[in-house]
C-alpha cells in the first residue's frame, strides 16, 4: 500500500499518533513471504533491544513496592556465583549502561548479532539463565559507574532480579503488571519454534543466493531481559499512553526514569532504559527505544513539544531509523 508517510520499498508497519489520534496506520511488504501472507495491523513483530524499556519499567515498579531499591548490588541481590564481575554493580547502574559487566554481544567487537551462535546453539537460549554462560566468565570491561557503554547483559542480569524477587519468569510478571492492565494484547516472549498466531517471519537478505532466508538461526530461540518480545504498533502506543499517563510509574518515578542519567561519547542520552534526545531551549526532551537484530529494525519515540508518537517496525530490517525522520520533517 502506497502512503505519504513510506518508502514504497519499506516492509514492515508505521503507526503515527497525535492527540491521541491515530494520523496514520499502514502496513507494507509480507509477513510471511513464500505464501505472500500481507502484514497488517494485527500482525505482531519482533522488537529486538526495544523490550529493555519493559524491563525497566518493571524494575522500577519493584522500587515503587519497596521490593527493591536503586542503590542495591548484583551482590545482594542474586545468589549466583558471578565469577569476575563486581558484586557492587548496583540496579542503577544495569539501567543506565554503565555497570561496566561483561556484554555477551559487545557491538564493538561484534559486528553481526549471528556470530554468537558460531559455537553455541541460539536454541538453547529459552531463560535469562541461559544466556550468563555467554559471559559470567569474562572479566569486567571498566570499573563501575566508570561510563555509559551499552550493554546487553545489564539486562538480563535486571531480569534475573525481577525472577528473584517475584519468584515469576520475567515476562509473566511482565504480562501482569504491564501488558495485560495496558491491554498490550499481542505482545509477549514466544519461542520461535512455537510462535502463536499473526507474527511476522523475520527475513535476512543473502548476497551469495541472491534470496532471503529466515533468522531462525540467528537470534535467541526466545527474548530475555536484553529484548526479544513481540509486538503490535497499536499495543506500543498504548504503552506510551500509560507511561505518559502516570498509570504505570508514579509521576515522580515516571520523571526519574525520564532523566538524563547517562550518555555515549556521542552525546547519545539515556535514561532508566530509554534512550532520549535533547530538546533546546525552547523545547523539551524527546523520548524513544529501538532496537535491531538479523532481520528486525524498531523504533518508537515520543515527543511532547507537540504530543506526537511514531512507531516504526520491519521485519526485514529495513532502515526505520532513515524512515522515522521522514516521518518527523511532516510535523
Amino acid at each position: 500500500m502506497n502512503n505519504i508517510y513510506l518508502s514504497e520499498d519499506f516492509r514492515g508497519s508505521l503507526i503515527i499518533i497525535q492527540n491521541g489520534k491515530i494520523i496514520a496506520d499502514c502496513q507494507q511488504g509480507y509477513a510471511d513471504l513464500p505464501n505472500k501472507r500481507p502484514n497488517n495491523k494485527d500482525t505482531r513483530f519482533a522488537s529486538a533491544s526495544a523490550g529493555k524499556v519493559f524491563v525497566a519499567v518493571g524494575i522500577l515498579m519493584l522500587v515503587e513496592k519497596g521490593l527493591l531499591r536503586l542503590n542495591d548490588t548484583l551482590g545482594q541481590l542474586l545468589p549466583i556465583d558471578l565469577h569476575q564481575i563486581d558484586p557492587q554493580v548496583t540496579i542503577e547502574q544495569l539501567l543506565t549502561h554503565t555497570s561496566g559487566v561483561p556484554d555477551y554481544f559487545d557491538e564493538q567487537v561484534m559486528d553481526d548479532y549471528e556470530e554468537l551462535w558460531k559455537s553455541f546453539p541460539n536454541y538453547n537460549i529459552r531463560k535469562n539463565a541461559d544466556v550468563l554462560q555467554l559471559f559470567i566468565d569474562k572479566p569486567m570491561q571498566y570499573q563501575r559507574g566508570a561510563k555509559f557503554s551499552y550493554n546487553n547483559s545489564g539486562f538480563v542480569l535486571l531480569a534475573l532480579v525481577i525472577e528473584q524477587l517475584t519468584q515469576k519468569p520475567f515476562d509473566v510478571y511482565l504480562e501482569e503488571v504491564i501488558f495485560k492492565p495496558c491491554r498490550m494484547n499481542s505482545t509477549g516472549y514466544y519461542e520461535l519454534d512455537r510462535l502463536p498466531s499473526r507474527c511476522a517471519i523475520n527475513y535476512i537478505y543473502c548476497e551469495s543466493t541472491m534470496s532471503y532466508r529466515t533468522n531462525i538461526f540467528s537470534v535467541d530461540a526466545k527474548g530475555t531481559g536484553a529484548g526479544g518480545a513481540y509486538i503490535t504498533t497499536r499495543d506500543i502506543s498504548k504503552f506510551w499512553d500509560a507511561l505518559i499517563n502516570h498509570r504505570l510509574l508514579s509521576e515522580k518515578m515516571n520523571e526519574q526514569m525520564l532523566q538524563i542519567h547517562s550518555q555515549d561519547q556521542d552525546g547519545s542520552c539515556y535514561g532508566y532504559g530509554i534512550w532520549i534526545r535533547k530538546g533546546n531551549e525552547n523545547s523539551s526532551n524527546i523520548y524513544y527505544f529501538q532496537g535491531f537484530d538479523p532481520g528486525v529494525s524498531f523504533i518508537s519515540e515520543f515527543d511532547p513539544n507537540n504530543k506526537l508518537q511514531i512507531t516504526l517496525v520491519s521485519n526485514f530490517g529495513d532502515n526505520v531509523w532513515h524512515e522515522i525522520k521522514k516521518v518527523r520533517e511532516k510535523f
